[in-house]
């Protein structure tokens, strides 16, 4: 993708390489775990990756970077932390932990459950991706995250509390409380304790800030998984692997 759009750039009038700009979404993994008391991750802060995933991300921003110094290809680099949304596969926390409570199943967390992470709901990713796109420097990184941190054990009882409320107004009682006693362990390689965004860059140079608080996002993704059953049941089930072939053979 940087070869292509190298030799696209190179292509344009002078006039018009300052309307290209090529936008690398990566992540927080990139930096490692945090020390419990650690500041929040900055832009400089150092790479450390510590699973295959976060490496070939690492690599790639080292890429994209690279392309900026050698050809002066006008890039921007975005770091973001967790995001949760409707639509998401049903590996991701979130995601998951709303499929298993209606489904009767019981909810896995990592280890203790005691790992931190910084959530962004998705609508606020996008629009700092905009944000980016319009204001930033070329060349230059931007950190994007919610500004909040949550134990995972916590937050899946909280994710599972905010389904059962969601859950009494439709009587479905029995699936979300059922839920609510089956937590389960399940240790995960490569596992980071804790990460924490530093977004101040992006909130004081481009003046974007996230719209949602983690409970009113929360709340539009339950809202969601509840209200698009025949939807989650069809991306589970492996169905949607017979529509991409009805589609696109």
């Amino acid at each position: 993708m940087l070869e292509c759009a190298k030799d696209y750039w190179q292509s344009l009038a002078e006039a018009r390489k300052q309307d290209v700009r090529f936008l690398h979404v990566s992540t927080d993994e990139v930096y490692g775990s945090l020390n419990p008391d650690a500041p929040a991750f900055p832009e400089t802060n150092r790479y450390e990756p510590n699973s295959p995933y976060s490496a070939s991300k690492a690599s790639s921003d080292h890429l994209v970077r690279a392309y900026h110094h050698t050809y002066r290809l006008p890039v921007l680099i975005t770091n973001c932390s967790n995001n949760y949304v409707p639509y998401q596969f049903s590996e991701k926390l979130i995601s998951l932990v709303i499929h298993n409570a209606l489904a009767h199943k019981v909810l896995p967390v990592y280890g203790d459950g005691l790992q931190i992470r910084d959530w962004l709901y998705v609508g606020d990713h996008c629009n700092a991706i905009r944000t980016v796109l319009e204001r930033g420097a070329s060349g230059e990184v931007y950190n994007i995250g919610g500004a909040l941190k949550r134990r995972i054990l916590m937050l899946s009882i909280q994710c599972v509390i905010s389904l059962l409320c969601y859950a009494l107004s439709r009587k479905e009682t029995r699936s979300c409380v059922t839920a609510i006693s089956s937590l389960t362990s399940n240790d995960h390689s490569g596992h980071d304790r804790r990460y924490a965004i530093d977004a101040a860059r992006i909130e004081t140079e481009l003046g974007w800030r996230p719209t949602e608080t983690f409970g009113t996002g929360l709340r539009k993704t339950v809202e969601w998984y509840l209200g698009n059953a025949a939807w989650v049941e069809m991306v589970v089930s492996g169905e949607y692997r017979q529509w991409i072939k009805r589609q696109y053979a």
